[in-house]
């Protein structure tokens, strides 16, 4: 098996930089209106990017290989392809990890489960993010993992926006963590 490159935070930084942050007026997921915009999809969805995305998603959790999740996974559309990255990677690596979506609104047809995939109620599991504002759509996943019966052991995003979201998780009890703040990605 080829070996994986190894996570490339300084490669990463600059792809976020060139591919997903764009100048002009935009209204964020959170109501908030801003002069620029992160869409990370610009880098998940691409090879290269999701493979960095990855790699430092997987560094982060094996900080903590005591806690190694059973699964990983997130609000439906932003955290697919960053779910799809990481149980990829991890496989490739030998580590064992499942995958789930959490979808806005539970199907009203099959199964009518508003978290999809192969977990189970009892797994533990993070929650992924592509970039956390307000943290609103991490705390809304989390209540639909809940509900659905897992254990929620953190939420690790690839961009803290750092606009309440932090404070947010710590209110709520819920561990925090980004592969980079807001003030490192924004040029001087």
């Amino acid at each position: 098996m080829p070996q994986l490159p190894p996570y490339d935070r300084d490669q990463l930084l600059e792809l976020l930089r060139r591919e997903a942050l764009e100048f002009g007026d935009f209204i964020l997921a959170s109501g908030k209106k801003a002069s620029f915009y992160l869409d990370c999809r610009n880098v998940t969805l691409d090879s290269r990017g999701a493979n960095l995305v990855a790699a430092g998603m997987l560094e982060r959790l094996r900080q903590n290989e005591s806690n190694w999740p059973d699964a990983v996974g997130g609000m439906a559309i932003g955290a697919d392809p960053i779910t799809a990255a990481v149980i990829t990677r991890a496989g490739l690596d030998g580590n064992a990890i499942k995958g789930f979506i959490v979808r806005k609104e539970a199907k009203g047809h099959g199964t009518g489960r508003a978290v999809e995939g192969p977990v189970s109620p009892g797994m533990n599991c993070v929650i992924l993010e592509d970039v956390v504002t307000s943290g609103g759509s991490s705390l809304r996943a989390i209540e639909q993992v809940r509900a659905f019966g897992m254990r929620v052991d953190g939420v690790l995003a690839i961009v803290d926006r750092e606009a309440g979201g932090t404070e947010a998780f710590r209110e709520a009890g819920i561990p925090f963590d980004a592969l980079f703040r807001l003030s490192e990605i924004l040029p001087d």
